[in-house]
């Protein structure tokens, strides 16, 4: 990512996957519809694997994407075991299965 602020996205009212349902207020897609758009556009830039996307970006088994996302995106390790998310994730896997 750059320096620069990303350009604000605004849901519109139609689902951002092109199937051209209406969404709720706040949404970009409609219920599930945003891994369907995740899917078509790994078949449209990167020949539907997760594996090439990776590779274009350099990263790989030897280079994690996970420690990435940890060290530059913004994810939290949990301070139990090595599970790695977004904040919100991580506090639902801490409650899930390491409180009792």
């Amino acid at each position: 990512m750059t320096e620069e602020t990303p350009k604000r996205l605004l849901p519109t009212g139609a689902c951002w996957c092109g199937c051209g349902n209406e969404t709720g207020i706040g949404s970009f897609f409609s219920r599930g519809h945003d891994k369907t758009a995740e899917a078509a556009l790994l078949a449209v830039r990167y020949e539907a694997s997760v594996a090439r996307l990776l590779d274009h970006h350099g990263f790989g088994p030897s280079n994690s994407v996970l420690e990435a996302a940890v060290a530059e995106g913004g994810w939290e390790v949990c301070p139990t075991c090595e599970y790695a998310g977004a904040p919100l994730s991580v506090r639902n896997h801490t409650r899930k299965y390491h409180e009792k």
